[in-house]
């Protein structure tokens, strides 16, 4: 199916609802939720699906998915690169971004359900794991991207995971808030690497050739709310051409002829906080070809080849779809979490849109 145009106030709820279920059929018993039946999980992509449950109304897994989180922290605050169960799959390496990503999860989740009492069981999980990514940042402003199996820095940092915890930081700051832990070195942390992503290219992929074929390094910044919206705007505008296959979706990277799902998923939300409100609907549109009976979401196709590459369905890509969705909609009261940038203020203690 293709087509699905979406307006604000009409969620759809009867479409949706297997996407939905097929998130709760992978998660297990544990809370855990892996890419799919069999596979790994990764604390990032892990969250994701949760934020997915929780638009769904299903807060009750989506509670349990973080708790398996807080389960498996490290004494540091981090979690390793992937679980399957308690067990460690891959133990090389602990990144920065998937650790601080349970903030962003974890506000969402309170925006949904208002439930303080679970912000304030969480809030260990999430001092700890901000205090790690924070751990990494350099006196330029960036964040290291990871650290090895012997807790060494990788010291190279990325633009799309640093922007990532850029939008974390924003929410950690608002949980702190919210519960009496006032943590404003968080806000100059965030200030910092906000810099950094704005006007110091040069701290990011310096060991390494630029990722810059990658179009989540293109939208992201904008997805995270780095950039005023002016800016975002341009920013989008200057390489749509080279991203965005009309009909199909946004490339994984400019050199393969893939077009993926979640990108293009984050692409739409990217759009709305950037004010392109028509192009954000229309590209949302074209992603439920993709769509499978069960309402799953294949990762992405290969246009030269013309196939669904790779053969799997995972369930971040269903979070996508959901966060997607109720961002175009605005469905359920975190609908605008990655559409704009929101601080709690200190000076008159009512949420205020922040434009940096």
């Amino acid at each position: 199916m293709s087509g699905l145009y979406l307006s604000r106030g009409l969620f759809p709820q009867e479409f949706l609802r297997p996407t939905i279920d097929f998130i709760l059929n992978c998660q297990q018993d544990s809370g855990e939720i892996p890419w799919f039946d069999g596979g790994y999980t990764d604390p990032w992509d892990h969250t994701e699906s949760a934020m997915g449950l929780a638009i769904g109304g299903e807060l009750q897994a989506a509670r349990k998915a973080y708790r398996w989180l807080a389960k498996l922290q490290l004494p540091d605050g981090s979690w390793w690169a992937s679980y399957r169960g308690e067990e460690v799959d891959n133990p090389q390496r602990r990144e920065s971004n998937f650790v601080a990503y349970v903030a962003t999860g974890l506000w969402h989740y309170y925006l949904i359900s208002g439930e303080r009492d679970f912000l304030q069981e969480m809030w260990p999980t999430v001092e700890r794991a901000i205090g790690f990514a924070l751990s990494l940042q350099t006196s330029h402003g960036e964040i290291h991207w990871a650290v090895d199996a012997q807790g060494n820095a990788k010291e190279d940092a990325l633009v799309t995971g640093c922007s990532s915890i850029y939008k974390s930081l924003e929410c950690a700051y608002n949980i702190a808030y919210t519960l009496d832990q006032p943590r404003p070195e968080w806000l100059l942390a965030r200030d910092r690497l906000g810099t950094a992503l704005r006007h110091k290219p040069e701290r990011f992929d310096r060991t390494w050739e630029t990722k810059a074929r990658y179009s989540m390094d293109w939208f992201y910044p904008v997805l995270a709310g780095v950039f005023p919206q002016a800016e975002a705007k341009a920013r989008l505008a200057e390489r749509w051409d080279e991203f965005v296959k009309p009909g199909m979706g946004c490339l994984c990277v400019t050199d393969q002829p893939w077009v993926t799902v979640a990108e293009s998923c984050e692409l739409v939300m990217a759009l709305l906080a950037a004010g392109d409100h028509a192009r954000a609907v229309e590209v949302y549109s074209w992603l439920h070809q993709w769509r499978t009976s069960d309402g799953s979401y294949w990762t992405g196709y290969q246009m030269v080849e013309d196939l669904l590459w790779p053969d799997e369905k995972p369930t971040w890509t269903a979070g996508a779809i959901l966060l997607a969705a109720d961002a175009l909609t605005e469905y359920t009261p975190a609908a605008k979490l990655f559409c704009s940038v929101e601080l709690l203020s200190s000076e008159n203690q009512q949420r205020r849109k922040v434009v940096d």
